[in-house]
Order: C-alpha cells, then sequence, then structure tokens
C-alpha cells in the first residue's frame, strides 16, 4: 500500500468511527447535530469551544455526554464572583510529617483532566478567567514558580448565557481568541422537543458508549492535521479573513465602516483546521470552499467586533460575515 493509499485508508476510518461517535452522542443530545458537529471539530482539532445558549438547552448535557463518548477524563467547574485561580489550578499546602518534618505539597485543581467544562465563564472575575489563558494556550500551568503539564489531550468547553449580563465579567479579546469555534445552542423545533420531552421523561434513558479513547483522539488529530487542503481552499481562507480587517486594502466600504478590529493569524489557523474536521466528519477525504463558507461563523464570529456606530444602527456581526463571504465567492466564480 503506498503512502497516498495509506492515508486515504486512515481517513476513511476515521470518519466511520466518527460517524459512530455521533450516533452515540445524539442519543442523548437529541436533534441539534450542528452542536455536536461543532464540539467534535473542537476536539479533532486540539482547540476549545465557546457555547453560547440558554439554560436549559442541555449543555451540560452535551459536554458530559461527550466525555463519555471520546473516553476523556472530564471535570465541571461553576464560575462564580468569588471563584479564585487557586480553585481551579490548585494550590500548596504545609504538610507536617510523623517526625515533625514540614513540606510544601501540591494539591491539583479541576483543571488536571482532559475535558474541562468552564460553566458560565463570564460570571468570575478577571482574575479567575485569566488563570485559563495559559492553561488553553500552552496546555500547562504555572503554580508556585512551578509548571505543570495538564492532561493529555487537554480541552475546554466553556458556557455563557447570551441575555443575563447583570454581574457578568465579558471575557477579554485575548481569551476569546484562543476558543476555536463559537457554538450558539439554539431552542429546538417542535418535532424535536418532542422526541426530547418522550426521551427524558420515561422510566430509563438513552445511554451513550464510549467509542474513543484518549489515545484514539490524539491519533485523530494527527491525521486530521495530515489531510490535504487544495491550494484554492487554502486562498479562500486568507481572502476571508483578511476581508475582515478595515486597516485592509482589499477590506469592502462595509467592513470599512462597520468592523471595529478584525481577525488575527490565529482566526486562519483555525479556520484551516476547523474545514478539515467538516469534511472529515461528513465523510470526505479534503475540504472545499464550501466547507469554508460553513465554518466562517463560528470561526469568526468570536474574533471581531462591530464598532459603536454599527451597534447603534443593530447591524448583525453573523449578517456581515454571510454577505462579506457571499460576495467573495460570487467575484470568485465570476473570475
Amino acid at each position: 500500500m503506498t503512502k497516498a493509499e495509506d492515508m486515504v485508508a486512515q481517513i476513511e476510518a476515521l470518519g466511520e468511527k466518527l460517524a459512530e461517535a455521533k450516533k452515540s452522542i445524539t442519543n442523548r443530545f437529541i436533534g441539534q447535530e450542528r452542536v455536536v458537529e461543532l464540539t467534535l471539530t473542537a476536539l479533532l482539532c486540539g482547540g476549545h469551544g465557546l457555547l453560547i445558549g440558554l439554560p436549559g438547552l442541555g449543555k451540560t448535557r452535551l459536554v458530559e455526554t461527550l466525555s463519555t463518548v471520546m473516553g476523556l477524563h472530564g471535570n465541571r467547574v461553576q464560575f462564580t464572583p468569588d471563584l479564585m485561580p487557586a480553585d481551579i489550578l490548585g494550590s500548596e499546602v504545609l504538610d507536617t510529617a510523623e517526625d515533625g518534618s514540614r513540606a510544601f505539597r501540591f494539591i491539583e485543581g479541576p483543571i488536571f483532566c482532559q475535558l474541562l467544562m468552564a460553566d458560565e465563564i463570564n460570571r468570575a472575575s478577571p482574575r479567575t478567567q485569566s488563570a485559563l489563558l495559559q492553561a488553553m494556550q500552552e496546555k500547562t500551568v504555572t503554580v508556585a514558580g512551578k509548571d505543570r503539564p495538564l492532561g493529555v489531550p487537554f480541552h475546554v468547553l466553556a458556557t455563557q448565557n447570551p441575555i443575563e449580563q447583570e454581574g457578568t465579567y465579558p471575557l477579554p479579546e485575548a481569551q476569546l481568541d484562543r476558543f476555536l469555534v463559537q457554538i450558539d445552542v439554539a431552542y429546538p423545533d417542535r418535532d424535536t422537543e418532542r422526541d426530547i420531552l418522550l426521551a427524558t421523561t420515561g422510566e430509563t434513558e438513552a445511554k451513550s458508549t464510549q467509542v474513543f479513547s484518549a489515545e484514539e483522539l490524539i491519533e485523530a488529530q494527527r491525521v486530521l492535521r495530515r489531510m490535504p487542503v487544495g491550494d484554492s481552499v487554502v486562498e479562500m481562507i486568507l481572502d476571508l479573513v483578511r476581508a475582515f480587517r478595515p486597516e485592509e486594502e482589499s477590506a469592502s466600504q462595509q467592513v470599512r465602516e462597520t468592523v471595529a478590529w478584525g481577525p488575527g493569524p490565529r482566526a486562519a489557523q483555525a479556520l484551516m483546521l476547523a474545514v478539515r474536521a467538516k469534511a472529515l466528519l461528513n465523510g470526505r477525504l479534503a475540504p472545499s470552499a464550501d466547507d469554508v463558507l460553513d465554518m466562517a461563523r463560528p470561526v469568526l464570529s468570536h474574533r471581531m467586533a462591530l464598532n459603536f456606530a454599527a451597534r447603534a444602527r443593530g447591524d448583525s456581526l453573523q449578517g456581515l460575515i454571510d454577505e462579506t463571504a457571499a460576495t467573495l465567492t460570487g467575484s470568485k466564480a465570476a473570475a
């Protein structure tokens, strides 16, 4: 078997395994295929996800199910205004031995896991939020001057309530940029809500089974990074990301008048990985231009902001992303 044939076989086998994982997750998290796909995208890319949705839409249930299906050791932290960095990272305590000698011992915090659910992350103070910055980027934390590696793999799935903002601390741009995708969790439609009602109010509930192990997820992440990406897709990613920087010469007049600040290079990196994951989850060997358009919203929407005038007019950031992406696609087709 040639190297190319071996790669094709690996991608096809991984696609089948991911299809099984998606089915197992949707047994408990019913009718939200798009949300499941985006959370799996974050894990496949080795990144983190920001889940935004109202209470009661199953975000906690999703993360718990994901932990089971992907074979990851998970912890949950409920973020509150009085939460301190040591409550997440851990701290050193002074132990006294039987012979009277004393020594410091480090007690690990809940961040020492493979899948951390940061529930209502914007309710904690900026000091506590910043405790996650090093962990999310470097997969390690520094406590008492010593670097301590986290679980392998390490992922954060954080949740936010989009309407109840009283007493919250908005995430800084540097931390938002560390989330690979923003995942919007919406209300289910009527038929889906009926299925949820019947599935969750009986004597028994559907169970999810483990499909992946931590080692298999790490290998899947390696396979994803080896997937080929065509030059046209790479150029489209660059065109799309750079189109939202108001200081760029190629930016449209609408972007110049609407966007306060645009996405940086990390957005292009995230989009490059996300389109590969999209192709994998749909059983394809390589991503397409349609994948770039499909992943533009979740990758870019939290990495840019509207200016005051645009917000006052009620402009939509998601609408701007869709319109700009469609314009780029149309101009390329015409060319």
